[in-house]
């Protein structure tokens, strides 16, 4: 991939994140101050290889599962303006969580959170349970009016805590986009989930599951910040 396509891949995966339509290439050619033509080229092969797709009804396209997978490998890149986002959200989470109490009321008010930052679903393991919130953020996506969609997302969430306490995942921070979630292949979520050390396990997580269009940069950042600070509270 060359740079100028990068730049145009992780522009519409931006874009797409933002409006939930897909990203023309008028929109595009504005931004990098190039010819409409330029950008259909960069487009065309961008679509030849994998990273994005083109929906039937609309000329502009929309990122696949391995066009996110690439932005989400590569999200070490530098973004001018999102530290001092972050360093917001982050002192939040501090604070709520520094003063929740006990254990499950830590993880609980980390959850809640989470669902407020991200208007994902939010869910962690308490002992051997999984607390989930925010549902109603997923099924208010534009991406959840198909029911199929919607029956794949509930199988996931029945299936999720066995499915973590059987996999034991070995990095602190997971993601799984689309086809690549081991339950509910079809639902077109991501799953962001961070392993934490807490007095119920040295296994316990907490996450996010939202359509697989998302900030990721922020997402990834906010939940792996999340359960850091959980072990340290929590021990």
């Amino acid at each position: 991939m060359t740079e100028r396509q990068a730049a145009v891949l992780s522009a519409i995966i931006e874009q797409y994140a933002e409006i939930a339509a897909p990203v023309g290439s008028v929109t595009l050619a504005k931004l990098f101050n190039v010819s409409s033509a330029t950008i259909r080229s960069e487009m065309s092969k961008l679509e030849a290889m994998g990273y994005i797709a083109h929906p039937h009804t609309s000329a502009g396209r929309m990122p696949t599962d391995k066009g996110y997978r690439w932005f989400v490998n590569n999200l070490n890149q530098p973004s001018p303006g999102r530290p001092a986002v972050l360093d917001r959200t982050a002192r939040a989470i501090d604070t709520r969580l520094r003063n929740a109490g006990e254990p499950d009321q830590a993880i609980r008010s980390a959850v809640r959170t989470l669902v407020e930052l991200t208007q994902n679903v939010g869910l962690a393991t308490i002992g051997d349970s999984l607390y989930v919130r925010g549902l109603v953020n997923l099924f208010d996506q534009p991406e959840m009016e198909d029911f199929a969609s919607a029956r794949e997302v509930a199988s996931l969430l029945d299936n999720l805590e066995p499915w973590l306490a059987e996999a034991g995942l070995n990095q602190p921070l997971s993601v799984y986009i689309g086809r690549e979630n081991p339950i509910g292949k079809s639902s077109g979520c991501a799953l962001i989930i961070s392993r934490f050390r807490s007095p119920y396990s040295d296994r316990s997580y907490i996450g996010v599951l939202g359509p697989t269009r998302q900030d990721y940069r922020t997402v990834i950042n906010l939940v792996g910040h999340t359960g850091k600070l959980l072990e340290t509270v929590l021990n």
